[in-house]
């Protein structure tokens, strides 16, 4: 039987830590650093092999794993002049980056270095997605790309990290992986804040929280997102695994700041963005992003309870499902645009966001109309048209500001079918909205 090479890890955070561990169960000697040593010590009670700085974890080592933080992290790890691990890496050495960065970052990665004379090195621009759990499970979705060679050097690795049906091999080469982990996060990104806008709405309508989530889960409005940060709402457990605020708030300044780059409008993912910010100046950054619940009720939402009769809390429970669900589609067309704007696989794509974290049902069955192409004409029976979708998303907001609830994601959602209702499609499906971004 072959032997497994040895493979230098860097960043074991809550993911990475999972992604080495996950890594050592399989057999392989994996080197493993981290600029916190506790992390170093926890990596070596779980059977790995600690290495005393970041050179000595690529020392002899033909694979090597990136798993930090950010873009300036990894310039760090590869080309600071006194500790990056440039010139420590082995002739022909496997140099897979997970780090979710911008995809303009990952192509100049490549072209340095080049520049600097290790050309021979395999580059592969690889993120991830999928929690601390997948991580250490080896269920990650992994987004790869990368020249077919360096594709074919590292394939073994990228699919013993990952679902053997959530490995993308992204075509376009490098910065193709990134975009399609970026154009991911658009929903990522919007949902989170959206399960916050969600449960703080119903609590400021005196709606019990589970019988929220419950109606949420339940409906069209559901996303992935909601149903996996509803616990650490309803229990306030604001220490996070891999889900800190800054963390989706860096994923978010990636999306806005190569949207601007484009010069393509996000707007949702902007709104987003901002309110996360605001989040930041109240002291949150290194909480979980579920805590921004508290943006729009400041007091434990599990604990309100309901005076109303039943007929009130059932025409509540649908308004909360309807600002969601139209949220959603928003969302939805907004990602499905930026990606196609970027060339991305649309196929790959859809397959991607279905079985990630950024999944909702609103893009499982809209989303695939949008990527397969609106048919104008009015709304077919039983479909919602967008002049209906004004009509009651106006409604619920006047609702929140009666109640006093800021609707961020809401309101640029209806900003966006008025522009469409102004282009004169109004009696046209919801899912036209997505025109706004392609006429």
């Amino acid at each position: 039987m072959t032997e497994k090479p040895t493979i230098g890890f860097v960043g074991l955070g809550a993911m990475g830590f999972g992604m080495a561990t996950h890594l050592v169960k399989q057999g392989y000697k994996v080197k493993g650093y981290d600029i916190f040593p506790k992390s170093v010590e926890r990596f070596k009670e779980a059977g790995g092999t600690p290495a005393t700085s970041l050179r000595d974890s690529a020392d002899g080592t033909p694979y090597y794993i990136c798993m930090v933080a950010s873009a300036p992290q990894v310039q760090e790890v590869l080309f600071n002049e006194e500790t990056g691990i440039l010139n420590t890496l082995p002739h022909g050495a496997t140099f897979i980056l997970c780090s979710t960065v911008p995809s303009s970052y990952a192509q100049s990665v490549e072209k340095e270095l080049s520049a600097r004379g290790r050309g021979d090195i395999f580059f592969i621009d690889s993120p991830v997605s999928g929690g601390a759990k997948r991580a250490a499970d080896g269920t990650l979705s992994i987004m790869a790309g990368a020249t077919d060679a360096a594709l074919e050097k590292g394939k073994f690795l990228l699919q013993e990290m990952s679902d053997s049906s959530k490995l993308y091999l992204v075509p376009g080469g490098i910065g193709a992986g990134s975009n399609m982990k970026m154009v991911h996060q658009v929903l990522a990104g919007i949902h989170i804040l959206g399960a916050s806008e969600a449960m703080g709405f119903a609590a400021r309508l005196g709606l019990d929280a589970r019988a929220a989530a419950d109606a949420i889960i339940q409906s069209d409005a559901w996303t992935w997102m909601h149903e996996n940060r509803l616990p650490r709402m309803l229990e306030e457990d604001w220490n996070p695994g891999a889900s800190a605020l800054t963390i989706i708030l860096k994923d978010v300044g990636i999306i806005t700041s190569t949207a601007r780059l484009h010069k393509f409008p996000v707007p949702l993912s902007s709104t987003a963005e901002q309110t996360y910010l605001t989040g930041l100046l109240y002291g949150w950054g290194p909480r979980d992003d579920s805590a921004m619940v508290r943006m729009y009720y400041p007091d434990p939402i599990a604990k309100v309870q309901t005076n109303k009769s039943p007929e009130e809390v059932a025409a509540d429970l649908e308004k909360v499902v309807k600002l969601m669900t139209y949220t959603n589609i928003c969302a939805a067309a907004e990602a499905i645009a930026f990606a196609r704007f970027l060339k991305v696989d649309m196929n790959q794509f859809y397959d991607l966001v279905v079985n990630a974290a950024g999944g909702s049902k609103i893009f499982r069955t809209l989303g695939d109309i949008m990527i397969k192409g609106i048919p104008k004409g009015p709304a077919p029976e039983g479909t919602l048209s967008i002049d209906r979708v004004i009509e009651e998303l106006s409604e619920i907001i006047q609702t929140g500001r009666d109640s006093y609830t800021p609707l961020n994601l809401a309101t640029e959602a209806l900003n966006l079918f008025l522009l469409a209702q102004r282009q004169g499609w109004g009696a046209e499906a919801s899912t036209s909205v997505i025109r706004v971004w392609e006429n």
